[in-house]
Protein backbone atom coordinates (compact mmCIF):
# COMPACT_ATOMS: atom_id res chain seq x y z
CA UNK A 1 0.00 0.00 0.00
CA UNK A 2 1.50 3.39 -1.22
CA UNK A 3 1.40 6.30 1.95
CA UNK A 4 -0.56 9.46 1.59
CA UNK A 5 1.34 12.10 3.01
CA UNK A 6 -1.21 14.39 5.64
CA UNK A 7 -0.41 18.50 5.78
CA UNK A 8 -1.61 20.77 8.23
CA UNK A 9 -4.08 22.56 6.12
CA UNK A 10 -5.88 18.80 5.93
CA UNK A 11 -5.53 17.80 9.62
CA UNK A 12 -6.79 21.92 10.46
CA UNK A 13 -10.01 21.26 8.08
CA UNK A 14 -10.90 17.65 8.96
CA UNK A 15 -11.71 19.49 12.78
CA UNK A 16 -12.63 22.89 12.14
CA UNK A 17 -15.76 22.22 10.63
CA UNK A 18 -16.40 25.77 9.65
CA UNK A 19 -13.58 25.56 7.24
CA UNK A 20 -14.00 26.38 3.83
CA UNK A 21 -12.92 22.86 2.70
CA UNK A 22 -13.83 20.63 5.45
CA UNK A 23 -16.02 18.66 3.56
CA UNK A 24 -13.96 18.39 0.67
CA UNK A 25 -10.92 17.10 3.04
CA UNK A 26 -13.21 14.80 5.06
CA UNK A 27 -13.74 12.88 1.71
CA UNK A 28 -10.54 12.80 0.93
CA UNK A 29 -9.00 11.22 3.68
CA UNK A 30 -12.04 8.47 3.76
CA UNK A 31 -10.40 7.64 0.01
CA UNK A 32 -7.26 6.74 1.28
CA UNK A 33 -6.13 3.44 1.12
CA UNK A 34 -2.99 2.82 3.36
CA UNK A 35 -0.96 4.82 5.89
CA UNK A 36 -1.13 8.41 6.40
CA UNK A 37 2.08 10.17 7.47
CA UNK A 38 2.98 13.29 8.49
CA UNK A 39 5.59 14.90 10.35
CA UNK A 40 6.31 16.57 13.89
CA UNK A 41 6.73 20.01 12.04
CA UNK A 42 3.11 19.37 10.77
CA UNK A 43 1.23 17.98 14.08
CA UNK A 44 2.85 21.00 16.17
CA UNK A 45 1.91 23.75 13.09
CA UNK A 46 -1.96 21.92 13.34
CA UNK A 47 -1.81 21.74 17.22
CA UNK A 48 -1.16 25.83 17.49
CA UNK A 49 -3.59 26.09 14.03
CA UNK A 50 -6.24 24.30 16.34
CA UNK A 51 -6.31 25.76 19.51
CA UNK A 52 -8.89 27.71 20.16
CA UNK A 53 -11.21 24.79 19.22
CA UNK A 54 -12.05 22.82 21.79
CA UNK A 55 -10.77 19.28 21.49
CA UNK A 56 -9.15 19.43 18.42
CA UNK A 57 -5.32 19.62 19.83
CA UNK A 58 -6.43 16.40 22.15
CA UNK A 59 -7.74 14.62 18.77
CA UNK A 60 -4.32 15.37 16.58
CA UNK A 61 -2.51 13.89 19.72
CA UNK A 62 -5.26 11.02 19.88
CA UNK A 63 -4.52 10.58 16.39
CA UNK A 64 -0.58 10.78 16.43
CA UNK A 65 -0.87 7.86 19.46
CA UNK A 66 -3.39 5.67 17.56
CA UNK A 67 -1.15 5.36 14.62
CA UNK A 68 -3.42 7.37 12.41
CA UNK A 69 -1.28 9.99 11.69
CA UNK A 70 1.92 8.15 11.66
CA UNK A 71 5.21 10.35 11.83
CA UNK A 72 8.35 7.74 10.96
CA UNK A 73 10.98 10.32 10.33
CA UNK A 74 12.45 12.48 13.46
CA UNK A 75 13.28 15.78 12.29
CA UNK A 76 16.42 15.61 14.62
CA UNK A 77 17.70 12.90 12.12
CA UNK A 78 16.54 14.82 8.91
CA UNK A 79 17.89 18.49 10.03
CA UNK A 80 20.85 18.70 7.76
CA UNK A 81 18.26 17.22 4.65
CA UNK A 82 15.00 19.65 5.83
CA UNK A 83 17.73 22.68 6.05
CA UNK A 84 18.96 22.05 2.26
CA UNK A 85 15.40 22.22 1.30
CA UNK A 86 14.69 25.71 2.98
CA UNK A 87 17.32 26.81 1.05
CA UNK A 88 16.65 25.07 -2.04
CA UNK A 89 13.12 26.83 -2.12
CA UNK A 90 13.62 30.04 -0.26
CA UNK A 91 11.92 31.67 -2.86
CA UNK A 92 8.63 30.44 -2.65
CA UNK A 93 9.23 30.38 0.58
CA UNK A 94 9.51 26.63 2.17
CA UNK A 95 8.69 26.36 5.86
CA UNK A 96 9.83 23.96 8.38
CA UNK A 97 6.46 21.38 7.82
CA UNK A 98 6.71 21.90 4.17
CA UNK A 99 10.26 20.50 4.15
CA UNK A 100 10.03 18.04 6.45
CA UNK A 101 6.93 16.70 3.92
CA UNK A 102 9.05 16.81 0.90
CA UNK A 103 11.93 15.00 2.64
CA UNK A 104 9.51 12.28 3.68
CA UNK A 105 8.16 12.16 -0.01
CA UNK A 106 11.39 10.74 -0.34
CA UNK A 107 12.04 8.49 2.58
CA UNK A 108 8.59 7.22 2.03
CA UNK A 109 8.78 6.94 -1.85
CA UNK A 110 5.70 8.51 -2.07
CA UNK A 111 4.80 11.80 -3.25
CA UNK A 112 1.13 11.40 -3.18
CA UNK A 113 -0.83 14.50 -0.18
CA UNK A 114 -3.41 15.47 1.21
CA UNK A 115 -3.20 19.26 1.31
CA UNK A 116 -4.33 22.49 0.24
CA UNK A 117 -1.05 24.20 -0.12
CA UNK A 118 -0.50 25.09 -3.79
CA UNK A 119 3.16 24.93 -3.22
CA UNK A 120 3.01 21.24 -3.39
CA UNK A 121 2.65 22.20 -7.25
CA UNK A 122 6.26 23.63 -6.80
CA UNK A 123 7.94 21.53 -4.90
CA UNK A 124 9.92 18.31 -6.51
CA UNK A 125 10.72 15.35 -4.16
CA UNK A 126 13.72 13.07 -5.42
CA UNK A 127 14.48 16.26 -7.13
CA UNK A 128 12.23 16.10 -10.32
CA UNK A 129 8.84 14.11 -9.30
CA UNK A 130 5.95 16.08 -8.99
CA UNK A 131 3.53 15.87 -5.96
CA UNK A 132 0.30 14.08 -6.94
CA UNK A 133 -2.18 16.20 -4.88
CA UNK A 134 -5.29 14.11 -4.01
CA UNK A 135 -7.35 17.51 -3.38
CA UNK A 136 -8.53 19.59 -6.46
CA UNK A 137 -9.04 23.41 -5.37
Amino acid sequence: MRTTLLDTSVIVALLDRDERYHGQCVEAVSDVVGPLATCEAVIAEACYLLRRIRGATEAVIRNVAGGVFQTPVRLADQAATVEKLIKKYRDVPMDLADACLVDLADRMNSGQILTLDGDFNVYRWRTRRKFRLLIDL
